[in-house]
């Protein structure tokens, strides 16, 4: 086993590899990785056997901890179609003895979720429960199994159909600053905080990554934007990044309206992601948020993180 640091000599080996690993998605392509670079020591790691490249691990450091990665929704090791469980067990050997000898304390691990896996995918849980992991945050997201779909709630259909009736549509755009002035105004008025992307950001990583990000208003007859939604394509799963009205556009059930329509855009895609519901590493649960997507037939899907203590 060769562990190597990445630079940017590995961008192209690295992409590559994530678009034909078992469980990466264009999350962990170095451009999006990197557009937040300012803020994260990036530590990633890529692991050999022989020549042969079996895994990738996105990677930061932060007062002694190697987390996987904190500028990611979801991290931990990306694996190749032919890594098996013993594959992983050696590399988590080998990355645990490593970060220990750098003085690491503490290793912060974010596996993918199932939903995203091209193919089954779970080794690292194994590997994680070998070496004593202890479960320290568990989010729920809201999810629809386009293959076992459940109805809609009454409240979502009153929603949806009021919309119709007053001519309400749904369009495919890129104007992110008419969105992204609503959505900043909806976070703070509601927590007093912004999107995590800024606008500048958001938009350089829909360049970057235009066969990925969408953005879909709902709009009035008089062609105004009442609300939107941000959808993070993958090659299973349509998620949802962002999604907010303006007061009129929730009013007028705008909201109802293009989450209907985004799910319905995305049923060739095996999963609909509708996101976290929760806060505190989970301690705390947004009722009223998660009511809300569970009326669409959103059902909960697990994104954990797990502490590998190196001390032990």
């Amino acid at each position: 086993m060769e562990i190597k640091i990445y630079n940017d000599s590995h961008k192209e080996e690295w992409d590559h590899f994530i678009r034909h690993s078992k469980n990466g998605t264009f999350l962990f392509c170095r451009d999006f990785m990197e557009y937040h670079a300012d803020r994260f020591s990036d530590y990633s790691f890529l692991f050999y056997s022989g020549y042969k490249l079996l895994a990738l691990m996105p990677g930061n450091i932060s007062e002694k901890q190697y987390y996987t990665h904190q500028g990611l929704t979801y991290g931990g090791l990306v694996v190749g179609q032919k890594a098996t469980a013993q594959d992983i067990l050696e590399i988590f050997e080998h990355i645990t003895v490593t970060l220990q000898n750098q003085g690491i304390r503490k290793i912060i691990y974010k596996p993918v979720p199932h939903i995203y896996h091209r193919s089954p995918s779970e080794e690292d849980l194994y590997a994680l429960f070998r070496h004593k992991a202890e479960l320290t945050a568990r989010n729920i997201s809201s999810t629809i199994d386009y293959s076992n779909r459940i109805q809609y709630s009454g409240q979502r259909k009153r929603g949806l159909t009021k919309a119709q009736k007053i001519g309400l549509k749904v369009v495919l755009s890129d104007d992110f600053d008419i969105f992204w002035s609503i959505l900043s105004s909806n976070l703070q008025e509601k927590y007093n905080t912004q999107p995590v992307h800024s606008l500048q950001e958001i938009t350089y990583l829909k360049e970057k990554f235009h066969k990925h990000i969408h953005l879909f208003l709902a709009i009035d007859q008089s062609k105004k934007t009442l609300g939107g939604c941000l959808i993070f394509e993958t090659d299973k799963v349509a998620h949802i990044q962002y999604v907010a009205a303006s007061e009129e556009g929730k009013e007028l059930g705008a909201i109802d309206l293009i989450v209907d329509y985004v799910i319905n855009n995305y049923a060739h895609k095996a999963y609909f992601d509708y996101g976290i519901s929760t806060e505190n590493n989970g301690l705390y649960l947004n009722q009223n948020l998660i009511h809300q997507k569970e009326g669409f037939g959103a059902r909960g899907t697990i994104y954990d993180t797990y502490t590998i203590d190196l001390n032990i």
